[in-house]
């Protein structure tokens, strides 16, 4: 197994062995994202996503991210962006939206080229929450691991990723420095027409909360990832 998947999967254990006295909650969930990436000329690229969250064991919409980026192509294999993303979540009641604004700088890398692909994404984050005046700032490191399991020019793979998150200050909003979350992805790629592709397998978000309790949320994750 790559470096990048030992360190983030020995982090995995560590973090899911919870104290005995943290209370853990569970919930069933569907994320249905659709993505378009692009180019224009040799350098510029970006992205532009959609990707609502159905919760509370797939029953309602409460959560929905739109996100996008524009960036600079270093080279065939490292790119860096700047981006911005809102995220929608409604709250019942007479309690007010909790809707957040960010702006992310971000590097994808692709460390192992080739049929088998090792790739890197680091994310730094700074978050503002309505109604409150602190700005958070998060780092989120992800690593994927993708490879082919039918022959073909445009094969069937198996992908996996392991994606961690750490704040790295408090806010009035009610983050805590420190871990934050654990996501961790098993499924297959499906290639479409081009270059576009179809994901769908299993993700696992373990969420640190306040207080010491954790969330285990069990995601079917699907995307669409359009490539003209």
């Amino acid at each position: 197994m790559p470096r990048p998947f030992l360190a983030l999967a020995a982090f995995a254990l560590s973090t899911t062995a919870a104290p005995a006295w943290a209370r853990t909650t569970e919930d069933e969930q569907a994320w249905i994202n659709v993505t378009l990436n692009g180019s224009a000329g040799d350098r510029l690229v970006y992205f532009v996503e959609a990707q609502p969250r159905l919760m509370e064991g797939v029953s309602e919409m409460q959560q929905a991210v739109l996100r996008g980026a524009i960036g600079v192509r270093l080279s065939d294999r490292v790119s860096l962006y700047q981006g911005y993303a809102y995220i929608v979540q409604p709250r019942d009641g007479p309690e007010p939206d909790r809707d957040e604004q960010r702006s992310f700088q971000q590097l994808s890398w692709t460390l192992l080229p080739g049929a088998t692909e090792l790739s890197s994404r680091t994310r730094f984050e700074q978050r503002w929450v309505a109604g409150y005046r602190d700005m958070g700032l998060r780092v989120r490191q992800l690593a994927r691991l993708e490879t082919p399991i039918a022959p073909g020019d445009k094969p069937l793979k198996a992908v996996m990723s392991l994606e961690g998150m750490f704040v790295l200050n408090e806010t009035d909003w009610g983050s805590a420095s420190g871990f934050d979350q654990l996501r961790s992805f098993v499924g297959m790629e499906v290639p479409l027409r081009g270059r576009s592709t179809i994901e769908a397998g299993y993700l696992n978000q373990l969420v640190n909360r306040t207080g010491g309790d954790v969330a285990v949320n069990h995601v079917l994750s699907l995307t669409l990832s359009v490539r003209p």
